[in-house]
C-alpha cells in the first residue's frame, strides 16, 4: 500500500519535512516547487509509513486502499509525475533553500513586527517569526475587516471545505506567546505606517491582490458583466460585496478564463441547493443560486486545449458533480498530458437529459460584450472556425487573473500590480526601504496556491530577520502595550483575537444546527455585537 496526493492538495509542503524517504516532490527547493500545481508521492518509494497525512492540514494525503470513487484517479496522477521524469535529477541546480534553524539561544532583543493583512501570506509570515529559534519576536496582526482569514475565508469555493481546513494551522499560529491580533483596524486610514514603524522594528505588508485584469473591449461595463473576483467575493461573503447583485434570471451565463477560479465560478451557477447548502457559501448567495434559472455556463478559452491553466485535480472534478454534464466543444486530441486525456474524455460523454451544462470552449477571443441597458451576449471571434460569433446570454464573469492595488506611500509596479520588491524587502527610488517589506500577492503577483505562500512568506521573512541582526531596523517606542492603546482611542469598536474566537465559535455552531460547516457572519455590526456579547 502507499499513500496518494489528493484533490485538496494546498502545496503547502508540510508534508515533505515529515517523510523519512524523500518521496514527496517537488519540493520546495526544486524549481518545480514554484510553479507545481500540487505535489506527489512516488508510489515505488513510499514506505507506507503514514507521516504525510498525520501532518497534512487539508486532509489531502489518502491510503490508496481507502480513496472514493472520485479519488480513484489519483493513483495514475501521482505516478505519471515520476514516470514522465517530471522530478529534476539530483544535479539540476536548485532554487536557493531557505535556513533551516534549530537550537541556539535566542537574542536578549525582541524583535517586534506588523503584519497588515489575515490572509495565508500574513499568517504564515507571522508563523514563521514566531518559530525560529534565533530571534525572540512579537507580532501585531492588523485586519482592516472585522473577521479573520483572507483568501482561505473569501477566495476558496464553499464546496472546497477541505481547503478550508488550512485554517487550523492558522488558529495555532493565533494562540502562540506573543501573538496578537486587531480587527477592524484600516492601515493608512485609521493608523499612518510611519506610527506603525514608531511601535515597531519592521512592518510586512500581506494585503494580498483586491482588483482584477479587464478584457479592455467594448461594453465591459454594462451591467450584468463583472468580475469573477466580485461574484466569487459575494458567495464567500465578504462584507464589502454582499450587497451585490447579479442576475441570473437568463438560462445561459458566459465565464472567460481558463483558470482554476473560472471553473469555480461556473461549478457554482450550476451546483444545485442540495450541494451548495452543505457549505458554507454565505446566506444570501444560497437564496440567489437557489431560484438561479442558469443552465448552462460556458467558460472561454483564448488559447488552446494545451495552454488551459487550470490544475488537473480542479478539472477532474467537475466530471462528479451530480445533475451536471461537462461539454466539450469542438475535438481535443488526447495527448500526453493528464488534463488533455480527462477532456478527450469529457468530449465523448453522451449529454444526459435535464442535467445542466458546463461546455468547454477554446480559441475564442472576446471582441465585445453587446446589449443596449445590459448584457445580452458576446461577441467573439472562433480560432477554429475562422469567424465571428454572438453567444447570447445575460451575465458575463471575466477570470483572467487578480491584480494587486497599489498600496498608500510604497512603490508600486504597474506591469506587475505589486508592490516593487527584491525577495520580500520593498526597494524606492535609493535602494530597500528601511523596515517595510512584504509576502504573498501583493510581492510576487497572484500566482500559485496557498501553500505557496508559506515560502514566499518565509524568504520575506528571512530577509527581515537578515536586516533585524545587521542593525538596518530602527528601535521602535519601548512600551508594547502603548500601542494597543493607541489603536483603541482611534478605533474603540476594534476586536481582538478572543472576539474573533468567539465569532468563530458563533459561526460554527450556527453550521452544526444547521448541517453545514459553518454560517459565515457577513454583517460588521453583528460581528461586534456576537463579540460584545462573549465578553459580558
Amino acid at each position: 500500500m502507499a499513500y496518494v496526493v489528493t484533490q485538496n492538495c494546498c502545496n503547502d509542503a508540510t508534508c515533505v519535512a515529515v517523510c523519512p524517504v524523500d518521496c514527496i516532490h517537488p519540493t520546495p527547493e526544486e524549481r518545480e516547487y514554484a510553479s507545481a500545481e500540487m505535489l506527489y508521492i512516488d508510489p515505488g518509494a513510499c514506505i507506507d509509513c503514514g507521516a504525510c497525512a498525520e501532518v497534512c492540514p487539508v486532509d489531502a494525503i489518502v491510503p490508496d486502499d481507502m480513496l472514493s470513487a472520485e479519488q480513484r484517479r489519483y493513483p495514475e496522477i501521482n505516478l505519471e509525475y515520476f514516470a514522465h521524469g517530471s522530478r529534476p535529477p539530483a544535479e539540476d541546480p536548485r532554487m536557493p533553500s531557505l535556513p533551516i534553524l534549530s537550537g541556539g539561544a535566542r537574542e536578549a532583543r525582541t524583535l517586534r513586527v506588523a503584519i497588515v493583512g489575515s490572509g495565508p501570506a500574513a499568517c504564515y509570515a507571522a508563523e514563521e517569526l514566531l518559530t525560529r529559534s534565533d530571534i525572540a519576536a512579537r507580532v501585531t496582526m492588523l485586519e482592516r475587516l472585522p473577521v479573520a482569514g483572507g483568501l482561505v475565508r473569501f477566495g476558496v469555493a464553499p464546496d472546497h471545505w477541505r481547503t478550508r481546513d488550512v485554517g487550523r494551522v492558522f488558529d495555532r499560529t493565533a494562540r502562540r506567546d506573543g501573538f496578537a491580533l486587531y480587527l477592524g483596524v484600516d492601515v493608512g486610514v485609521d493608523i499612518t505606517v510611519s506610527e506603525l514603524l514608531a511601535h515597531h522594528h519592521a512592518v510586512v505588508y500581506a494585503s494580498g491582490a483586491s482588483g482584477d485584469r479587464r478584457l479592455g473591449i467594448e461594453g465591459e461595463r454594462l451591467p450584468g458583466s463583472h468580475a469573477a473576483r466580485e461574484f466569487v467575493a459575494w458567495y464567500n461573503g465578504h462584507p464589502d460585496h454582499a450587497s451585490r447583485v447579479f442576475d441570473l434570471s437568463g438560462p445561459r451565463a458566459v465565464v472567460v478564463g481558463n483558470g482554476n477560479v473560472a471553473l469555480d465560478v461556473a461549478r457554482m451557477l450550476v451546483s444545485g441547493p442540495e450541494t451548495l447548502s452543505r457549505t458554507d457559501i454565505a446566506d444570501h448567495a444560497l437564496t440567489t443560486l437557489t431560484d438561479s434559472a442558469v443552465e448552462e455556463v460556458i467558460v472561454l478559452g483564448r488559447r488552446g486545449a494545451e495552454h488551459a491553466a487550470w490544475t488537473t485535480p480542479e478539472l477532474l472534478a467537475l466530471g462528479s458533480l451530480p445533475g451536471i454534464d461537462v461539454c466539450v466543444d469542438g475535438a481535443v486530441a488526447a495527448g500526453d498530458s493528464a488534463k488533455l486525456r480527462i477532456l478527450s474524455e469529457y468530449a465523448a460523454r453522451r449529454i444526459t437529459p435535464g442535467n445542466k451544462r458546463i461546455v468547454l470552449r477554446f480559441g475564442c477571443t472576446p471582441l465585445e460584450i453587446v446589449g443596449a441597458d445590459r448584457v445580452e451576449g458576446i461577441r467573439v471571434t472562433d480560432a477554429t472556425a475562422d469567424a465571428e460569433e454572438l453567444i447570447d446570454c445575460g451575465l458575463v464573469l471575466r477570470a483572467i487573473g487578480y491584480r494587486g492595488e497599489p498600496v498608500a506611500d510604497l512603490p508600486y509596479d504597474e506591469a506587475s500590480g505589486t508592490v516593487t520588491n527584491l525577495a520580500g524587502r520593498v526597494v524606492g527610488g535609493h535602494g530597500p526601504i528601511p523596515g517595510v517589506y512584504v509576502a504573498g500577492w501583493i510581492k510576487r503577483g497572484a500566482t500559485g496556491v496557498i501553500g505557496t505562500n508559506r515560502y514566499c512568506a518565509a524568504e520575506s521573512v528571512a530577509r527581515l530577520v537578515d536586516d533585524f541582526h545587521d542593525g538596518l531596523l530602527a528601535e521602535p517606542e519601548p512600551a508594547p502595550d502603548l500601542f494597543r492603546g493607541l489603536l483603541r482611542s482611534r478605533r474603540p469598536e476594534m476586536l481582538d483575537a478572543s472576539d474573533w474566537r468567539a465569532i468563530d465559535r458563533y459561526e460554527r455552531a450556527a453550521g452544526w444546527a444547521a448541517g453545514r460547516p459553518r454560517v459565515k457572519v457577513v454583517d460588521p455590526a453583528v460581528a461586534r455585537e456576537i463579540a460584545r456579547a462573549a465578553r459580558a
